[in-house]
C-alpha cells in the first residue's frame, strides 16, 4: 500500500490559478494534464511543456474530438517527441462537435498506430459505472478496440469498491489485460466533488453516497480517499487483478491532496515499522 501511494499519479487541468498548485507537486511524479472541450489542445501541450522541463514525467490527454486530422495528430506527436514526452492518455473528450474525423479514442488510437510514433505509454479510459451518454455496450466493445493500441487503463471516478471489484474483474473476464489505475479523487472541496460526479454521470456512486449515512456524513464535513484506499489496497496484491497504482484526480487542489498522501504515508510507515 505504501508503494502504491508513493508513485500514485497526479491529474490537474489546464485552467485559471493551476499554476499556483504547480509548487505542491511532488518531485519526479507523474502528472497527467486533462484537455478541455472549449480552449483545445494547445492549453494542454503547453503546460505539459513546463512541467517536463520541471522535471516530471508529463502525460497529456489527447482528446480524440479535438484533433482536426492525420497532419494535426502528426504535429502533435512530432511536439511531444521534441520536449522530452513519451506518454499520452487517448480519451474521446467531449467536444460536442469533432474538429476532424475521429468520433472516439479508438479512431485516433488507430490511426496513431498507422502513423507510427515514439510513445512507450499509452493510456485509454475505463468505466467501473456507465458513462453519462455512451450506452455499456458501447464502451465494452469500444476497449476491446482501443486495448491493441494501449499499455494501460485509467479507471473513471467511482466512490463503491464493490463495483470497481466487478468491473476489475468483468475486464479481465473479457481477456484485457492491460494494467489498470484506479482513479480516484483527490481531497477537494465537497460541493466540488458532488458536481463533479452528477457531472460525469456516477448516478450509481451518487445513489450510494445517498444509501450510506456514514459516508454521507463525512462528505459534509470533509471528503478523503482513504476509505476506498482501504477497501481497494488487496487489488494490488491480485495477480490477475494487474491493478498498478492509483490515478488521483485533484482538480486543481494538489495542495491539499499532497498534504493527505503524505500523512497517510507517514501513519502507514509507521504501522509497518
Amino acid at each position: 500500500m505504501v508503494r502504491s501511494l508513493e508513485r500514485a499519479r497526479f491529474e490537474i487541468i489546464p485552467m485559471k490559478g493551476v499554476d499556483a498548485q504547480l509548487a505542491f507537486l511532488p518531485p519526479a511524479q507523474t502528472v497527467t494534464v486533462t484537455a478541455s472541450p472549449t480552449k483545445g489542445l494547445e492549453p494542454t501541450l503547453e503546460l505539459a511543456e513546463t512541467l517536463v522541463a520541471r522535471g516530471y514525467r508529463v502525460v497529456p490527454h489527447l482528446s480524440a474530438r479535438l484533433v482536426e486530422g492525420r497532419d494535426h495528430l502528426a504535429r502533435i506527436l512530432a511536439r511531444l517527441e521534441r520536449a522530452g514526452i513519451d506518454a499520452v492518455f487517448v480519451p474521446a473528450g467531449d467536444a460536442e462537435i469533432p474538429a476532424g474525423p475521429y468520433e472516439g479514442a479508438a479512431d485516433l488510437l488507430e490511426e496513431m498506430t498507422d502513423l507510427g510514433h515514439h510513445l512507450a505509454d499509452v493510456g485509454i479510459t475505463g468505466y467501473p459505472e456507465s458513462h453519462a451518454f455512451i450506452p455499456d455496450a458501447t464502451t465494452i466493445s469500444e476497449m476491446s478496440r482501443k486495448a491493441p493500441h494501449a499499455t494501460a487503463i485509467v479507471s473513471q471516478i467511482c466512490y463503491d469498491p464493490r463495483i470497481i471489484r466487478r468491473w476489475v474483474s468483468a475486464v479481465r473476464a473479457r481477456g484485457v489485460d492491460l494494467p489498470i489505475y484506479l482513479g480516484i479523487p483527490g481531497v477537494i472541496d465537497r460541493a466540488k466533488l458532488l458536481r463533479v460526479s452528477l457531472r460525469v454521470g456516477l448516478g450509481d456512486s451518487v445513489r450510494f453516497l445517498r444509501k450510506q449515512h456514514e459516508v454521507a456524513t463525512r462528505m459534509l464535513t470533509g471528503y478523503t480517499p482513504d476509505e476506498l484506499i482501504t477497501d481497494l489496497k488487496d487489488l494490488f496484491d491480485d495477480p490477475e487483478a494487474k491493478v498498478a497504482g492509483w490515478h488521483l484526480f485533484t482538480f486543481n487542489e494538489v495542495e491539499r491532496t499532497e498534504r493527505w498522501r503524505q500523512e497517510l504515508l507517514t501513519e502507514l510507515r509507521g504501522a509497518v515499522l
